[in-house]
């Protein structure tokens, strides 16, 4: 049981990255760290289960910084995988590292697409300990031989049910394969589905499964409501929620690209200003986007849920489904975006008549009737 009390100095790590966490201003550890970090300092493989914002990464980033200052020679070697789905997150993930590692003699790099990968290779050839990748670059990028995988001793899967829902679990099985067999692997996943599961017990070895919340469960401290409304309604709804006085720091998800766009240009006309990200916009747009509303300049951001995957922003006050999603586990994601850092939070959800399915199957999976709007 993870103890309230408990300090980072209790869980075993060296005195450079007790620094950094303090330099962080990491008070005390979550729960998955207090769960996960001892185990993984152990050389042991960790099998992980836990909700978006809950301190995942310094859960792996801490432990594979640490077994790599013990490791490490004069020229660096590959020898740490971070395997992640998005450009956002795996950046995201990187500053972390960059953070954590700040006084480590360490290298490491980051690579994904959507932009020119002349200044990552350049960064490869010239030697990291640490790689933070995504699944189609690093496929890529290997089958140029600019990344040979046979010296990677620790390895983390992050996000893998996000995986699947892009359909890169044939992409990562690639990769897994070029992996050596005698590793330390850290496998984390908010939810668990079947597929899931079996490729998790694929790669690990003896794992220690460490869980801070029932799986596919929503956080307690998120108010959902949804509003049963015509198609043809939701954007006068949506525009109408987020002229509340309480609303001020929104995340709106859209299923698809294309409806997202739409929705940005009707707020515009409706004098809202919003931004949209995903797939089809430049990794610059979203990246602009993105710091934007993490800032505070932007108050309203509409996004996909594979773009949204990276969006690691304390402060968001609402999540509004302008589209129900058919993957009810995505619904557990997308609400994940608020109450973050024990903060409140508000999840709204826009129900028509097509997506009752969609809203039985959520409350099925949740366990729980989510309250009707008045």
């Amino acid at each position: 049981m993870p103890d309230e009390h408990l300090t980072f100095d209790r869980l075993g790590l060296i005195p450079k990255l007790l620094s950094a966490t303090k330099t962080a201003g990491y008070l005390r550890p979550t729960p998955i760290q207090q769960l996960a970090i001892p185990p993984a300092l152990a050389g042991r493989d960790i099998l992980g289960c836990a909700q978006t914002g809950t301190g995942k990464t310094a859960a792996f980033a801490l432990p594979i910084l640490q077994h790599l200052d013990a490791m490490v020679g004069n020229k660096p070697k590959l020898r740490a995988l971070v395997l992640t789905p998005t450009r956002e997150l795996a950046a995201q993930i990187s500053e972390s590292v960059k953070t954590y590692g700040a006084d480590l003699d360490l290298w490491h790099t980051v690579i994904f697409g959507g932009v020119s990968d002349k200044a990552q290779i350049a960064e490869l050839r010239r030697g990291v300990d640490l790689l933070v990748a995504t699944p189609g670059r690093l496929l890529d990028l290997m089958g140029r031989g600019v990344v040979r995988l046979e010296d990677v001793e620790l390895f983390v899967l992050d996000e893998a049910d996000r995986m699947l829902d892009m359909g890169f679990l044939p992409d990562v099985r690639r990769i897994t394969k070029e992996l050596p067999k005698d590793r330390q692997t850290m496998f984390f996943s908010a939810t668990m589905p079947p597929q899931i599961r079996r490729l998790a017990e694929s790669l690990l070895d003896r794992p220690v499964s460490v869980a801070v919340a029932p799986v596919s469960s929503t956080v307690d401290l998120i108010q959902q409501e949804v509003f049963f409304v015509k198609k043809a309604e939701k954007r006068k709804l949506l525009a109408e929620l987020l002229r509340e006085e309480a609303v001020e720091h929104t995340l709106v998800f859209s299923r698809t690209k294309h409806g997202a766009n739409r929705i940005v240009r009707q707020l515009e006309k409706d004098g809202i200003r919003a931004e949209a990200i995903h797939g089809n916009k430049s990794q610059g747009a979203r990246t602009r986007a993105l710091d934007a509303f993490r800032s505070g300049d932007l108050n309203v951001l509409v996004a996909t849920d594979i773009a949204a995957r990276g969006i690691d922003v304390d402060g968001v006050t609402h999540v509004i489904n302008f589209d129900l999603p058919n993957v009810p586990e995505t619904y557990v994601h997308r609400i994940g975006r608020t109450a973050r850092a024990g903060a409140s939070g508000v999840a709204w959800s826009f129900c028509d008549a097509e997506e009752r399915p969609f809203l039985a199957s959520i409350e099925k999976l949740i366990d729980k009737k989510i309250k009707r709007a008045d």
